[in-house]
């Protein structure tokens, strides 16, 4: 069989909550890029593995992401960070069409590098990154700071639309995040592991002391 064959059953066979699927085509209007749905489910089975009750998502978009996470833990509380007002408008539409109570979702307008650096040390089971790729290798430091021991900083669009894997793109982004993957997956001071579908995933789960 085939990658591409491997991969549209794999596409073909999820199946995105119709919330879900409703916010994905309001991002996809605003141009705010929301996660695939493959990648969306291996959020949420994330979350309701780890049991998350604390979770942080840097790069809101129209609230795909969240709701994703929500799905697999929906008992716990959201932070989610924009700098966009209207993207984060969106998400909270979204959010109440999907009937999740206001106190389980806390939304902060304002750029990630501002932020991070004034949220709670070791106080998050889940840390999303998804925005400004540029400062990816900053922000999984900051989440790696944000995650609980035993919580997990979950990156996104690692791939860069299948750069990474290319020996011959090297431009500095491609090769921050190749650095960024390469770096953490040899790393004994976590537990990390990539997926390669999609737009990719990388998790990095922090060790219990």
């Amino acid at each position: 069989m085939t990658d591409s064959a491997v991969a549209r059953f794999v596409r073909e066979a999820i199946v995105e909550p119709d919330h879900i699927a409703r916010a994905r085509q309001n991002a996809i209007e605003l141009g705010a890029a929301p996660v695939s749905p493959a990648v969306g489910s291996q959020i949420a089975a994330v979350a309701a593995a780890s049991g998350a009750r604390t979770m942080i998502e840097i790069g809101t978009g129209a609230g795909v992401s969240g709701l994703w996470l929500l799905h697999g833990a929906p008992e716990a509380v959201l932070t989610t960070i924009d700098k966009e007002p209207e993207h984060l408008a969106a998400a909270r539409q979204a959010f109440q069409h999907a009937r999740i109570a206001p106190s389980h979702v806390r939304y902060i307008t304002g750029r990630a590098d501002s932020v991070l650096p004034r949220m709670n040390e070791a106080a998050y089971d889940i840390v999303l990154i998804d925005a400004d790729p540029e400062h990816a290798i900053d922000y999984v430091a900051h989440g790696l700071r944000l995650a609980r021991p035993g919580g997990t900083v979950l990156v996104p669009r690692v791939m860069a639309s299948g750069r990474v894997a290319d020996p011959v793109a090297r431009d500095a982004l491609t090769s921050d995040l190749r650095g960024l993957i390469t770096e953490t997956l040899a790393s004994t001071s976590v537990v990390a592991t990539l997926s390669s579908f999609e737009e990719g995933l990388l998790q990095i789960t922090t060790r219990r002391s």
